[in-house]
């Protein structure tokens, strides 16, 4: 089964979210700078979010670990 675009979109919206506030976190911790770990996080968010977007894709394509459910019964 092969999954829609727009499903990867919303899986690298959701996954960027989470993975943005950790490096907003991180940065802030290691430079204990705010508006300096918000630019960080803020240039991140695209970048990473368009490369994950792209991989998914990618292993879309790919039929590793992939198989078609058939229905228990059929008319």
């Amino acid at each position: 089964m092969r999954e829609k675009a727009y499903r990867s979109l919303l899986k690298s919206v959701s996954w960027r979210a989470l993975g943005t506030i950790d490096t907003i976190l991180i940065s802030w911790l290691i430079t204990h700078k705010i508006m300096f770990a918000l630019s960080i996080g803020g240039v991140e968010v695209f970048t990473k979010m368009f490369l994950y977007f792209l991989h998914e894709r990618a292993w879309n394509r790919v039929g590793i670990g992939k198989h078609d459910e058939k229905p228990e019964y059929e008319i």
